[in-house]
């Protein structure tokens, strides 16, 4: 700690002379009445000495010491400019009628040589010097200003101070009088979660130092304004997210203090994408705008043959997301010191988005019964989900499936900082057993057996891409990882899936943390039929190689359309690079033993669908061709069934079978027109409108088996949205909502969900019956809130008809206040 000499004090009645300009007066610890004001609070300072008594004093009114005089030139001619102007700036004699108000401040040389009543009595020679108190805190936080700018978080609805970790920011402190570099010390401490610790780098000290070092928690003195300082503050890029809480804490002569906590200066830090030390970093500047910064999404579900879209709010920047997510994180359970590594962190959000086993936000229901809650298909976003459970305190909103989890993952996982996407898989397998294939087992006859079946193939499935380092794998690995926040198996005894390096599932790389496994199979296992023996045991009749994982799609980055990302997860179908990661994977499934010499296939069966497919309330028609590729004569048995899906692939009912005797000439190809009749679904449809047709058959010449399945979906209509008139903030609007039923039967009590970030709030409309075939609309009125381009979604539900939505683009105006 510096020495310094106070100069001598007289004291005459109330009043003080000093001998020196150099020395603050004591005037400001006296109260109006003339009494002393003594601390109500002593705390000690971290890391430092006692501040202790002063050397005595001569009561005169003149330095009569040149010796000293001479000294303290000398030392005055050793400072730099501003340390100069800041020392004669604090050396004035100040008086002001206010009492400063001392708590929290240690304050020495006083408690000795006083009366009760605090006047000094004649002959005392010591007396301390006024403490630095921290007056005010400016973070100067407002979202339209330079700082939120510079850290990319201008878009979030909030006045919060909100950064990135390892980038600089700054801040403003007005002080009880101007700082003294030779005397004060001073330092910013940064507090987060229930127990802050040093060591954990939830408590975070930060020194005030002479030129800043990247990647380090410290501050500079970079402007004085009087009792104004302006610091330039350096986070560092592995620094724990989450809310801090800020206090400043002072010492010198006078004594020691910590300013008062006020939680309007807390700071929320987050990933850095634009950190090329951040371990999410992303070097390109329209990938970060797309994956980032974009709050309105497209999620693809459907089938392989019948890929269809839907807008998804996203709102990561919305009033009240980044409070919901860091509860989230809260109610995990973790120990916020984990928050700076965003593997640990995507893990946490992938288990606790939902709510098996940890009480998270969403509670899956795939039962098609939802009078207990929302039905999944209603929801439009993820910010009233969000809001919603956080509001709460944390009760699971009813209902989600996997494109709800997903859409919130990316809605999370943005408002953090992570880099993230919604990824939707085609003909997604669900491996139960780790084997790494899909099994499906059938009974002496080829017919399925439903109770060993337990794996399956969803006609498509939705996760989640995250972006980062994995400096925990080998090199190579980084970049794009798998993250599946729907509840299908438990890893580690947790219901949670990821992150899983794409290279690695590419490579067949399973042996690789996390649940890589289960991400190949989701995406190139093969598909091995399995006959039940007259003595019980099971053979391998038939392999499909090329019915897992299709079409891989995500939203392209700075467009509208989708982009097919089917290659960073596999290697071309067939291809010599693509086997070899199949048998690299399966090596170390539950069946190795399952692959074998090819066998060799003369007949081929294959079904295809017109068009986009058939449409709700119409029968459906489909293809099916069989090739005879020999130069023999083949006879063909074949067997059929269809049955009403769940999109997983969970089997529901079945409503139609058939029997089909066939001969194929030489070299021959047969066309069969498949029907099924609108009468035979119309009673067991469930959400997704999902059918699945099985094939099965045998050559007699030759003992081929035949197996496939062909998963459809029956088309709904789109609700149609037509803004009215001009749209302006903070003026009402119109937008008309027009529905055509496709179904001949009546609608029962129709309800439309509407939602626009920007736009309007989301809310639920109960419209009532809608007749056969019936053409409807209904206007709504909204007030938008926030000008630029915009979408309003809207979507419908009634028990007859699911996953019928809409959107339309609306450009919002400023509203011009200068208008007569």
């Amino acid at each position: 700690m510096p020495s310094f000499t106070p100069s001598p004090v007289v004291f005459t009645g109330i009043s003080t002379t000093t001998s020196s300009s150099d020395v603050p007066s004591c005037h400001e610890t006296l109260s109006k009445d003339g009494t002393l004001r003594m601390p109500m609070e002593t705390r000690s300072f971290r890391n430092m000495s006692a501040v202790g008594r002063f050397p005595s004093m001569t009561l005169t009114a003149v330095d009569e010491n040149p010796e000293e005089g001479m000294k303290e030139s000398n030392e005055k001619a050793k400072e730099n400019g501003c340390q100069r102007w800041l020392r004669r700036m604090g050396c004035c004699l100040e008086t002001t009628n206010d009492d400063d108000d001392i708590t929290n401040t240690l304050v020495t040389g006083l408690e000795e040589g006083m009366d009760h009543g605090g006047t000094p009595v004649p002959g005392d020679s010591e007396l301390g010097e006024l403490p630095l108190k921290v007056k005010s805190i400016d973070l100067m936080k407002s979202k339209t200003g330079g700082e939120r700018l510079a850290h990319h978080t201008h878009l979030y609805q909030s006045d919060d101070f909100i950064i990135r970790r390892g980038q600089t920011f700054h801040m403003w402190l007005t002080l009880s009088r101007p700082f003294r570099p030779a005397t004060d010390k001073l330092h910013l401490e940064l507090k987060t979660g229930p127990l802050p610790t040093v060591s954990k780098g939830t408590h975070v000290i930060i020194p005030l130092v002479d030129e800043l070092q990247d990647n380090h928690w410290q501050a500079a003195l970079v402007e004085c304004d009087g009792a104004r300082m302006k610091l330039s503050v350096n986070s560092s890029a592995a620094a724990a997210v989450g809310r801090y809480r800020l206090q400043v804490e002072t010492e010198c002569p006078g004594g020691h203090t910590v300013s008062e906590h006020d939680p309007a200066n807390d700071i929320y830090v987050l990933f850095n994408p634009w950190c090329d030390v951040d371990a999410v970093f992303m070097d390109d500047e329209d990938e970060r705008q797309e994956y980032i910064l974009n709050d309105v999404g497209r999620i693809y579900y459907g089938t392989q043959d019948q890929i269809a879209v839907r807008t998804w709010d996203y709102g990561q920047f919305d009033n009240g997301i980044l409070e919901a997510c860091l509860f989230v994180l809260d109610k995990s359970g973790t120990p916020p010191s984990g928050w700076g590594d965003p593997v640990n962190v995507v893990r946490v959000v992938s288990g606790m988005i939902n709510s098996r086993d940890d009480q998270g936000v969403v509670e899956g229901n795939w039962s098609g019964n939802y009078t207990q809650g929302t039905c999944p298909t209603v929801w439009s976003g993820s910010m009233e989900i969000l809001t919603q459970y956080h509001k709460n305190n944390g009760t699971p909103v009813k209902y989600g499936q996997c494109w709800i989890f997903a859409g919130i993952v990316t809605t999370v996982l943005r408002c953090l900082g992570i880099p993230s996407r919604t990824v939707t898989n085609y003909s997604s397998a669900h491996d139960t057993d780790v084997s790494l294939t899909t099994d499906v087992y059938l009974d002496e006859n080829l017919q399925p057996l439903a109770h060993l079946n337990s794996d399956s193939v969803w006609n498509f499935h939705v996760w989640n891409d995250c972006w980062m380092a994995r400096h925990d794998l080998p090199p190579g690995m980084g970049g794009w990882q798998a993250l599946d926040a729907t509840p299908q198996e438990t890893s580690q005894g947790t219901f949670r899936c990821g992150p899983a390096s794409l290279a690695a599932i590419r490579s067949g790389q399973v042996f690789l943390k996390h649940d890589a496994q289960f991400v190949f199979a989701e995406v190139n296992s093969d598909k091995i039929y399995w006959q039940r023996n007259p003595d019980g045991t099971f053979s391998k009749i038939h392999s499909e190689k090329k019915v897992v994982g299709h079409l891989i799609s995500t939203k392209a980055v700075g467009s509208e359309q989708r982009s097919d990302i089917t290659h960073l997860y596999k290697h071309p179908e067939g291809t010599a690079a693509e086997r070899i990661a199949v048998e690299t994977a399966c090596r170390f499934g539950s069946k190795a033993d399952a692959y074998t010499s090819a066998e060799v296939e003369d007949v081929l069966i294959k079904v295809t669908m017109e068009g986009d497919g058939p449409q709700m309330g119409r029968d459906a028609q489909l293809t099916v061709t069989l090739q005879n590729g020999s130069a023999e004569h083949r006879r063909v048995v074949l067997h059929s069934q269809v049955a009403v899906m769940y999109y997983t692939g969970v089997h529901k009912a079945t409503v139609k079978t058939a029997h089909t005797d066939l001969d194929l000439l030489p070299a021959a190809v047969e066309v069969l027109e498949w029907t099924l009749e609108y009468k035979d679904y119309k009673d067991q449809l469930v959400d997704q409108a999902a059918l699945m047709l099985t094939l099965s058959g045998r050559v007699k010449e030759t003992q081929q088996v035949l197996a496939t399945q062909f998963s459809f979906r029956l088309r709904t209509p789109d609700l149609l949205l037509t803004p009215i008139g001009k749209a302006v903030v903070g003026e009402k609007m119109a937008v008309d909502i027009s529905f055509t039923n496709p179904l001949p039967q009546v609608l029962k009590s129709v309800m439309f969900h509407v939602e626009g970030l920007g736009l309007a709030t989301a809310r639920k409309i109960h419209y009532g019956d809608i007749g056969s075939l019936a053409t409807v609309s209904l206007t709504e009125h909204l007030v938008p809130t926030l000008a630029g381009p915009r979408k309003l979604l809207a979507s419908l539900h009634c028990r007859q008809l699911t996953q019928v939505h809409g959107v339309t683009d609306v450009t919002v105006h400023q509203r011009n206040y200068g208008a007569l």
